[in-house]
């Protein structure tokens, strides 16, 4: 029977958090929820319409029964098992009209800019050639 009951908690003891044996284990990176960024905010304009702003932020993370004139975006990142970000931005409307938002944003997104080097080519262009002229 100790046996038994000695088996049954070291099998139960690898399902806590609290396991010193999983302390050094891998968490994954558990990106949750709804990335609003300052550009899609600046696109946002008072009057908009609840189609145009599931437009620019997406489908909202929460929508709430009894606050059906609110949506909230809610946004987490958990990076080694510790949650690093959590933010949340709401909007809310009247009727279908957006009336206010607020909350907190991502930074605006970084541009992904092409690593190509400054173009050096000795032929000539396009333009350079006149009108009507065939290149060969």
């Amino acid at each position: 029977m100790r046996t038994l009951t000695l088996v049954a908690v070291l099998a139960l003891s690898g399902c806590t958090y609290l396991n010193p044996l999983n302390w050094g284990a891998y968490h994954m990176d558990i990106q949750q929820g709804n990335l609003v960024t300052q550009d899609a905010v600046a696109k946002l304009k008072i009057g908009m319409t609840r189609s145009q702003v599931k437009f620019l932020l997406g489908t909202p993370m929460l929508t709430d029964s009894f606050h059906a004139d609110r949506w909230d975006y809610k946004y987490q990142m958990f990076i080694g098992g510790k949650k690093t970000d959590d933010k949340l931005f709401t909007v809310y409307f009247n009727g279908d009209t957006l009336v206010k938002f607020e909350g907190e944003v991502m930074p605006p997104e970084i541009p992904v800019v092409p690593l190509t080097g400054p173009q050096t080519s000795s032929a000539p262009s396009a333009s350079s050639a006149p009108q009507g002229a065939v290149k060969s």
